[in-house]
C-alpha cells in the first residue's frame, strides 16, 4: 500500500468502533487491518489516547465551519447541529470517542464550540446563556443521534415482527385509561424514518433558541 496517513488510520478506527465498539481499536488491530507494523502506527499515534483525539478531531472536522456575520445566525447555528446529528449517525461510536477525550485537546472541537458561542452571541444572547446554549445543543444532539434505529426503512422480517407485536400491545391497552397510546398505536411503534426523527429533533433544538433571542428583541 501507498504511505500510511492520519486520516487512513482514523478512519480505520473509526470503522472498527462503529461496528465492535471502541474497545476494539487497539493499535495491534489496526495494524493488522491496514497490513502495517505497529510501529508505522506509532509513527501518527503514540497511545490509545492520542488516537481517540485523532478520531474525534476528525469526525468534528465534517461539520466545522466558521462564523460569518454575513448570513443569519440561525442558519449557521442549524448547520452545525445538523452536521454533528449527520455525523454522530454515520458512526454509531461517535459519541463514545467525543465522551472519551478532553475537548480541549481536540482543535476541530474547540473550533466549532467557538463558533457555537459566538453565534448565540450574535443572536443577542449573555456570555452565561452563550455557554449553556453550546453545552445543551452539544448534548441534544448526541441524545438525538442515539436514539432507536429500527425507523429506517427496510426493515427485515424480524424487526417488522416485533414492531407489530408493539402496535398490537399499545392497542390492547385499556382506552377509557390510555385513549391518547391507543389512538396513535402505529406511530409510536413504528416511530417514522430517521430522517425525519432527526430533522424534527433539530427543529425542537433550534426553535427553542429562535423563541427565546426573539423575546430578548422584543424585552
Amino acid at each position: 500500500m501507498g504511505k500510511l496517513t492520519r486520516e487512513a488510520v482514523v478512519e480505520q478506527a473509526l470503522e472498527i468502533g462503529s461496528a465492535e465498539g471502541l474497545q476494539a481499536v487497539t493499535i495491534r488491530r489496526l495494524a493488522q487491518e491496514l497490513g502495517v507494523t505497529p510501529m508505522a502506527l506509532y509513527w501518527h499515534f503514540k497511545n490509545k489516547e492520542q488516537l481517540l483525539v485523532g478520531m474525534a478531531d476528525h469526525l468534528v472536522e465534517g461539520f466545522v465551519i466558521a462564523e460569518d456575520h454575513a448570513r443569519p445566525w440561525q442558519e449557521q447555528l442549524r448547520e452545525l447541529v445538523t452536521g454533528l446529528v449527520r455525523v454522530l449517525r454515520h458512526y454509531p461510536c461517535a459519541a463514545a470517542v467525543l465522551d472519551e477525550v478532553d475537548h480541549m485537546t481536540v482543535p476541530n472541537f474547540l473550533r466549532v464550540w467557538d463558533t457555537a458561542l459566538g453565534l448565540a452571541k450574535q443572536a443577542g444572547f449573555s456570555y452565561e446563556e452563550s455557554c449553556l446554549i453550546s453545552r445543551y445543543l452539544l448534548q441534544g444532539s448526541i441524545a438525538l443521534a442515539a436514539g432507536p434505529m429500527n425507523r429506517r426503512p427496510g426493515v427485515s422480517g424480524e424487526d417488522a415482527g416485533c414492531l407489530r407485536v408493539k402496535r398490537l400491545t399499545l392497542q390492547s391497552l385499556p382506552p377509557d385509561v390510555y385513549p391518547h397510546i391507543v389512538e396513535m398505536a402505529s406511530p409510536l411503534a413504528e416511530g417514522g424514518t430517521a430522517e425525519l426523527y432527526d430533522s424534527f429533533g433539530v427543529d425542537l433544538l433550534m426553535t427553542g433558541i429562535e423563541t427565546m433571542a426573539a423575546r430578548l428583541r422584543t424585552d
